[in-house]
């Protein structure tokens, strides 16, 4: 108890600003979490369908959840094909667990089945057509299937895409570093509204006649192409806190340009950046509600899509909703923060200092 009463002494009350503000936060929390535990869990109901949720109007309505969890996961996939998707999901997050656990043998194996086999085998799998499988194309997919789908596709082509225009930025090459700075400028200048807009009605018009390209496809490479020019920012901060000696060490082993950056470069700023590559990547996750805007029905889109059943027309249904939605946004956010930081601490990394 002695303990805890210095650590708020020394965090919550070491000046009277601290003191006022940590009062202000305590009496804001015991303002609203109490009202909001109630309403999500021991004032809602959690059984009962519709007849319940009807009779108790002071309480969140998680039977409606239940009842359109499939959608919410799913999208508008059939029911009967869904069983792909679900081996889609395990090999997904099994591959994830794998490769983030760095005890694991073979890992790079691992990573490289993640990065090269699994999209090709999940686009088959979701996709269909092959093997006697029946398509399902891309305008059925939707839920959260769909927002891993845009978000994990988008996160995997912006790094090494950031990467390289970090790289190309800062070249010695006037071309190459002037076709660096104008993608990431332009990328940087258009809000992510307008550039969904333009791969979705203004892309086809520039495509030849007869050729169409999914619009699920046009909407992945717009967010992997926005993210890329955020996350070239964030790479080139790390590069530019690095020491000269730092390169001038790597030329005087003799050591190419690429292998100079492979080995010694990009191994440091990296890790000196991890937080805002992290940050990069929680912001493009949440950025996937805005394909609701060109048709595709994500996460959110789906569940504000299912509120037009008139059998689940009350009042409590909407707000139960938008919580499970931000639960589980939250869900997936907080995960890759923790992550983050576990792999700070286990690699030692306390600061953006060069050395």
């Amino acid at each position: 108890m002695r303990a805890l009463w210095q650590w708020m002494r020394e965090n919550m009350f070491s000046t009277p600003l601290n003191s006022a503000l940590s009062i202000a936060g305590i009496a804001l929390l015991l303002w609203s979490v109490p009202p909001a535990l109630d309403f999500l869990f021991f004032g809602a109901s959690w059984s009962g369908g519709r007849e319940a949720c009807t009779i108790n109007r002071d309480g969140a309505c998680w039977p409606f959840v239940y009842d359109k969890l499939g959608q919410f996961i799913y999208g508008f996939y059939t029911i009967e094909e869904r069983w792909r998707v679900n081996i889609v999901f395990a090999l997904f997050f099994g591959g994830i667990f794998l490769c983030a656990y760095e005890r694991v043998p073979y890992r790079r194996y691992i990573a490289l089945f993640m990065l090269v086999i699994f999209p090709v085998l999940a686009w088959v799998l979701m996709q269909g057509g092959l093997f006697g499988l029946p398509i399902v194309y891309t305008e059925s997919w939707g839920g959260l299937m769909l927002t891993i789908v845009i978000a994990s596709t988008g996160i995997v082509v912006s790094l090494p895409l950031g990467v390289v225009l970090a790289l190309g930025r800062r070249s010695e090459m006037p071309i190459i570093r002037s076709l660096s700075v104008a993608f990431i400028e332009f990328w940087r200048g258009v809000p992510l509204i307008t550039v969904l807009f333009m791969a979705a009605f203004m892309f086809p018009l520039f495509l030849p006649e007869g050729v169409t390209v999914a619009q699920l496809i046009r909407a992945m490479a717009g967010f992997a192409l926005f993210a890329a020019a955020y996350m070239a920012e964030v790479v080139r901060g790390g590069l530019q806190s690095l020491s000269l000696g730092q390169y001038e060490g790597a030329k005087a082993l003799g050591l190419s340009y690429w292998r100079m950056n492979r080995l010694v470069i990009l191994p440091q700023a990296l890790k000196v950046v991890i937080p805002g590559i992290v940050n990069t990547f929680i912001g493009l996750f949440k950025d996937t509600t805005l394909v609701l805007i060109i048709g595709l029905f994500d996460l959110l889109g789906i569940m504000q899509a299912t509120f037009s059943d008139p059998t689940w027309a009350l009042p409590t249904v909407a707000i139960t909703s938008y919580s499970f939605i931000a639960f589980v946004f939250f869900v997936f956010c907080y995960a890759m923060s923790l992550y983050s930081r576990y792999y700070e601490r286990r690699h030692g990394i306390k600061s953006n200092k060069s050395g």
